[in-house]
């Protein structure tokens, strides 16, 4: 790294400038040199250097009156001050103006090189970040999250016209139907993609610990805490805070987090000072809120709050025009990583994975896809390597209510047959709303709606 940064010496001290020249080149670094600021500023307009290291006191141009020019031209360039004054008052000055450190004369050496190895990779880690933020950016672009159904299409549109804005925004959608995809797109199509994408997963986190993940905490707010911590609030100022599975949150933390939500502004554990941050927040859940309302879990305050705007994502069974596209994706990714020439899918596999229910979404896809991969001895998966897909038809069949539970006799109305099989179904699922729209190949939203209409308490 260091053969490869050009360093710019500025000062009108020949004798001094010489020296830092040659001792400079000695680390491995290339260097040029300006007599004067003016100099140092027109070289910085014609010339991509890695830092500069500029004496402040100059008889025609400043070091402080140059790096206030240079910081105007390029704010991402490091300017090091050096100066005879170890006045607070000049290093202030040159540190308000965007210098990244100053040293005094007579210069320590060893105190030299290592601001100059720090300042570089300072540097270096900034464009690191902006690659990964770049690369985030592409991964999570809309253009790239997989779907042409009609459901997907539609959810799409809508992540375009809400991502430019700073709505709260609540995603609800089955584990593994890709929320957190949804979330990334909403930041990385936003005004705020340069700033920080913080994720929190609130079922993966103790009570106890939440809090102070959240909103941080100071030295000695409990045992353990030999250090202040910044919470990921803080973390994301500026960017924006992904809570995921915050239905798991107990009604205490609710309370904390709606007043950050509504105020933007939060103490850290054992804290007295108050923090105020600029964080747009997207929420996540696989549960069903209003149940969770009714049933005295999670508090109506927050979830609307939370619910300016909702995203629902579509479980895989719905959409099964989206399948293919999915799995060829996934296949073609996972026979990469593990160095495999697989082209494709036979017909009876992919029909296969057609009709398979998937009641663990793109998940359950993408990790039976890589179990095919890895075990696959030709260079095309085969319904053998879904054996759990085969059975599907049978499996599907023993979901179902009993047919003689079902049967009507007599004329009777098309929604009275709709509602004994529905009730029915709910009942041979055991109550479990998710588990019987599964069977019944209908979203959770739509049997909330019938339960509702047919006077039985969702």
């Amino acid at each position: 790294m260091k053969n490869k940064c050009t360093i710019l010496v500025v000062d009108d001290d020949h004798a001094h400038r010489t020296m830092l020249n040659t001792l400079i080149r000695g680390w491995g670094y290339a260097v040029s040199e300006a007599d004067d600021g003016s100099t140092a500023v027109e070289q910085v307009k014609e010339t991509s250097f890695d830092l500069v290291l500029m004496d402040v006191r100059m008889v025609r141009v400043s070091g402080l009156e140059a790096l206030e020019t240079i910081k105007s031209y390029n704010p991402a360039i490091p300017v090091i001050i050096m100066t005879a004054y170890s006045s607070v008052e000049t290093a202030v000055a040159a540190l308000k103006q965007g210098a990244h450190d100053y040293l005094t004369k007579p210069l320590d050496f060893d105190k030299l090189r290592l601001t100059l190895e720090r300042a570089m990779e300072h540097t270096r880690l900034k464009e690191e970040n902006r690659l990964l933020r770049e690369n985030l950016g592409q991964q999570f672009d809309s253009q790239n999250i997989i779907g042409k159904s009609p459901s997907m299409l539609k959810l799409l549109e809508t992540v375009a016209q809400v991502a430019p804005s700073e709505a709260t925004v609540l995603i609800s959608g089955e584990s593994g139907t890709g929320k957190e995809l949804i979330a990334g797109a909403l930041h990385f199509n936003s005004p705020r993609k340069s700033g920080p994408y913080v994720k929190i997963n609130c079922a993966a986190i103790t009570e106890t610990l939440l809090e102070s993940e959240l909103f941080g905490h100071e030295r000695g707010a409990f045992t353990g805490a030999d250090r202040r911590k910044e919470g990921r609030f803080s973390q994301a100022h500026g960017g924006t805070l992904f809570l995921d599975e915050v239905s798991e949150m107990s009604l205490m933390m609710q309370v904390k987090l709606l007043r950050a939500l509504q105020e933007r502004e939060f103490n850290r554990v054992g804290g007295e000072t108050t923090i105020q941050v600029d964080v747009r927040v997207i929420a996540a859940t696989n549960k069903n809120l209003m149940e969770q309302i009714n049933e005295g879990a999670f508090r109506e305050d927050l979830y609307y709050r939370l619910n300016v705007v909702e995203l629902q994502v579509p479980p895989l069974m719905t959409r099964k025009e989206d399948i293919p596209l999915l799995a060829q994706h996934f296949l073609e990714m996972f026979a990469t990583k593990n160095r495999k020439a697989i082209k494709g899918f036979t017909p009876k596999a992919m029909d296969g994975l057609i009709r398979y229910d998937w009641p663990g979404n793109v998940r359950e896809l993408m990790n039976a896809v890589e179990r095919g991969v890895v075990l696959a001895r030709s260079n095309y998966l085969d319904e053998a390597d879904f054996p759990f897909v085969k059975d599907s038809s049978i499996q599907n069949d023993h979901d179902l209510a009993n047919p003689a539970e079902l049967s009507v006799q007599g004329d009777v109305p098309l929604n009275e047959v709709e509602k004994t099989v529905i009730l029915n179904t709910l009942e041979a699922a055991g109550g479990n709303k998710s588990e019987a729209a599964r069977r019944l190949g209908i979203t959770r939203k739509t049997l909330h709606k019938k339960l509702k209409a047919y006077g039985v308490m969702p």
